[in-house]
């Protein structure tokens, strides 16, 4: 009898074909660092709602035996502010059913991306395989099309407004008037040149060259400029460390806010001596930071108490993450963000730039007050955890103000209360905002009995709903070798290889 072969890997993911595209990569003997680029290229393709080269994020890193690494490359505001009457900057309104939310769009909605530098610059410290070859999966499937699955045709058919927002968005998106259906091929050749063309030829297309020349068209309805593209630059940064339960935490460190934010859950969990069940303490928790955030009006500086610290933006929208671990203990987890995109497709290029500026979460202080030349913070947060040689996992989510929350719930359910990765993401989540609660319904009555009481302005959700966030995970583990799991909110799809 032949004997079964141990997995060699895990990764977590938004769509199926993001998961493969990352575990080919870890088959061929790549790095979780280089089949965490595969999956990301591959992410612009499959995932236009939530990911484009356009956009930017953030690789929580760590090699094994090694302390984690963030690699930070987010949008970065502008050096020259322009008043919003001279800029191409429209709101529209997206259709979530129970609620409608405002974007803006236009060319003056763009921060500068950081998506293809960041890619370079994890490839420079990280990699071994050539970039051709880990956007080679991408750009073929974007010349020879793929199926739009229902999560994705759901996304599109949200943000309708904005990929149906300028005719050349309507000729990529819907030239018969319709948003592509679940089932139906989408092709995208466009964004498959740009792709191929980038990795053949390196950062400087994308920074300096003719991609750069492109997502500058009509530049004047903007705020963005060359200078902006080609002075970008990726910063890596220490990690923020807590712990929980024995479990050291690495977690996006400020000028973001989503890790100090579930750092100081993880503070208030860990004082609770209250005799309330889990979802509950979690619940009050959430609420506790959640208060604190807003008297501090949103500034991650006044949160922390930290006067000099750099100044920034808050921003997080439209959102995928990847989560990948190997046999050895290496790990990469990486989110990404494009807003929702700015409505205007880059000639000759399939993709847009993100949305950043201008939005309500991005500028607590009032609508399109940004700062000139500093980098946006977000919620996003890619976590890595370790426990000394015993284990090591990957995780992050998208979800706006709700990441926090979903990371935060999703590792209390695995370190205090020894759940699976699949049942912890699974659980039953709440979120709560100026002491309203929105909670998914608890699997027993008491504990949904005692969140109203707590909460008396709630909402219950009869089901689980990406609302709550899209947790996508992987672990390593001395006892039980590797998990993975995607949250079946947003699609989640997880592979050992």
């Amino acid at each position: 009898m032949t004997k079964a072969k141990r997995p060699r890997g895990a990764v977590a993911a938004g769509h199926r074909l993001t998961a493969e595209a990352a575990a080919n990569i870890l088959r061929e003997g790549g790095t979780v660092f280089d089949a965490a680029i595969a999956g990301m290229w591959m992410a612009c393709v499959v995932e236009p709602v939530l990911s484009s080269i356009g956009g930017g994020g953030f690789l929580m890193a760590r090699e094994a035996g090694q302390p984690a690494r963030l690699v930070d490359f987010f949008t970065h505001t502008p050096r020259r502010f322009r008043p919003v009457d001279e800029i191409e900057f429209e709101a529209v309104h997206a259709d979530f059913g129970p609620t409608t939310q405002e974007f803006h769009v236009g060319l003056g909605a763009s921060a500068t991306p950081g998506f293809v530098p960041g890619m370079f610059a994890i490839h420079e410290q990280f990699c071994r395989l050539p970039m051709n070859r880990l956007a080679e999966q991408a750009f073929e499937t974007a010349c020879s099309g793929f199926e739009i699955t229902a999560f994705q045709a759901f996304l599109l058919e949200v943000v309708s407004p904005i990929y149906k927002w300028s005719d050349p968005a309507l000729a990529l998106f819907a030239p018969d008037g319709a948003l592509p259906k679940s089932g139906e091929i989408f092709r995208n050749p466009d964004l498959g040149n740009a792709l191929e063309a980038i990795a053949r030829e390196g950062l400087r297309i994308a920074t300096e060259g003719e991609i750069a020349q492109a997502m500058l068209t009509d530049a004047d309805a903007g705020c963005l400029r060359a200078n902006d593209l080609a002075a970008y630059r990726v910063e890596t940064r220490a990690p923020l460390q807590t712990s929980l339960e024995g479990n050291n935490l690495a977690l996006n460190p400020p000028p973001s806010c989503g890790g100090t934010l579930i750092g100081y859950m993880m503070a208030r969990i860990g004082i609770n001596t209250s005799d309330d069940p889990a979802i509950v303490a979690y619940a009050k928790a959430i609420a506790a930071t959640d208060a604190k955030w807003r008297q501090a009006k949103c500034n991650i500086n006044t949160f922390t108490g930290n006067a000099t610290g750099s100044d920034h933006s808050n921003a997080s929208r439209g959102t995928t993450h990847i989560s990948i671990v190997d046999a050895d203990g290496n790990a990469a987890a990486i989110t990404v963000s494009n807003g929702e995109g700015n409505g205007r497709i880059v000639p000759g290029c399939g993709f847009m730039v993100n949305n950043m500026l201008g939005e309500e979460d991005l500028n607590p202080g009032g609508l399109y007050k940004w700062r000139e030349n500093i980098r946006l913070a977000s919620m996003m947060a890619p976590t890595i955890a370790t426990r000394s040689n015993q284990m090591v996992a990957a995780l992050g989510s998208g979800g706006s103000n709700r990441i926090r929350s979903a990371l935060f719930q999703v590792m209390c359910r695995l370190f205090r209360e020894g759940l699976s990765v699949e049942d912890a993401i699974t659980a039953s989540r709440t979120h709560v905002e100026h002491g309203h609660l929105e909670f998914e319904i608890p699997p027993e009555e008491g504990d949904r009995l005692q969140l109203e009481a707590a909460f008396p302005e709630h909402r219950l959700w009869a089901e689980p709903n990406l609302f709550f966030g899209g947790t996508h995970m992987v672990r390593l583990n001395a006892e039980k070798g590797l998990e993975a799991a995607g949250d079946p909110r947003r699609s989640g799809v997880a592979i050992l290889v």
